[in-house]
């Protein structure tokens, strides 16, 4: 029996929609991260750029459970000596709750090309309001 290795061109592509609201934060960002891969389909190959376009709505009404509003941070380095800029998820999920999907999503993707071009299929919205209605889009539970 072969094993069958998707082309590139072959890959078909579709549009999701992830409702985030009252969900855990990382529950959604796995079930995001598995789309934009395309682990999902039977013809997912590795190698291969295989994911499909996701937009998550309502990212501001996403939960962090326990403590991690109080005790988890986002810190970035400007590249300066002393610079780490840090910010309490609290005020990140309050401010800009999409750079806290992302940051989610983009953490379970794989740091290769493959990934960084899974991450331009993303779009991430506050509301329930979303630019990409011509695609019509599937809603995924």
């Amino acid at each position: 029996m072969s094993t069958f290795m998707a082309k590139p061109a072959e890959v078909q592509r579709k549009w999701y929609i992830v409702d985030a609201a009252g969900k855990p934060l990382g529950r959604t960002a796995v079930k995001v991260a598995d789309l934009l891969r395309g682990k999902g389909k039977p013809e997912f190959t590795p190698n291969v750029d295989c994911g499909d376009f996701v937009i998550v709505i309502n990212a501001d009404k996403a939960v962090l459970t326990g403590k991690k509003l109080e005790q988890k941070f986002y810190r970035r380095h400007t590249g300066y000596i002393g610079h780490l800029k840090e910010v309490r998820y609290s005020t990140l999920m309050a401010t800009r709750p999409e750079l806290a999907m992302e940051l989610a999503v983009k953490g379970m993707v794989p740091d290769t090309t493959i990934g960084r071009k899974a991450m331009t299929r993303l779009h991430v919205y506050q509301g329930t309001d979303y630019k990409q209605v011509a695609q019509k889009p599937e809603l995924i539970d």
